[in-house]
């Protein structure tokens, strides 16, 4: 992954509104990419780009990557444990999230997060925190299939899901996507 796309990532998540404190103001580089590889099997998270956004907003690229993957430490501002490894078209996909944009056609995604992930809203993509109707869950280890809108039909979409078990998540917005849960 080159800095140009990496630059983009940062950008477009500071434009959604996401603050990052990085990992932790005294985290060292090794702590970073222990904590951003612990979204994705060794495999991919060994030879991927990892990133972190500073407390400034400002991108940092720690380790350059070979494989076409980044990966984020988990951001210690959120109420759960989230760092996330994606390829390309889930970088263009979360691009369009964040700028507020309909996601490419054409390009399935994928995500890991297998340290879990921040409690989120499961029907408003850009809910800050839990109200009455937004529908607040809480999430363990799982991917993520993003891109796929047209392909998940037959799975649940429900406001409440099991989280136990794959669901669609923002259900009815563009930025609809398949959850599955990993043990």
């Amino acid at each position: 992954m080159n800095s140009r796309n990496i630059s983009l990532i940062t950008a477009s998540l500071l434009a959604a509104g996401f603050a990052f404190a990085g990992p932790a103001l005294s985290a060292s580089d090794e702590e970073i990419i222990k904590s951003a590889m612990s979204a994705a099997p060794e495999p991919v998270a060994k030879d991927a780009s990892i990133i972190e956004i500073t407390a400034d907003g400002k991108m940092r690229t720690v380790r350059e990557g070979k494989n076409g993957w980044w990966c984020m430490a988990d951001t210690p501002s959120t109420p759960g444990p989230d760092p996330m490894c994606g390829d390309q078209n889930a970088l263009e996909w979360v691009m369009a999230w964040a700028e507020k944009r309909e996601p490419p056609k054409g390009k399935v995604g994928f995500i890991y997060m297998l340290a879990g992930g921040s409690d989120a809203s499961n029907t408003d993509p850009y809910a800050t925190g839990p109200t009455e109707s937004n529908n607040w869950i809480e999430t363990g280890s799982h991917v993520m299939i993003v891109g796929a809108t047209d392909m998940m039909a037959g799975y649940p979409a429900d406001p409440k899901p099991n989280t136990s078990a794959p669901y669609v998540m923002w259900h009815g917005t563009p930025y609809a996507h398949l959850m599955i849960p990993v043990k």
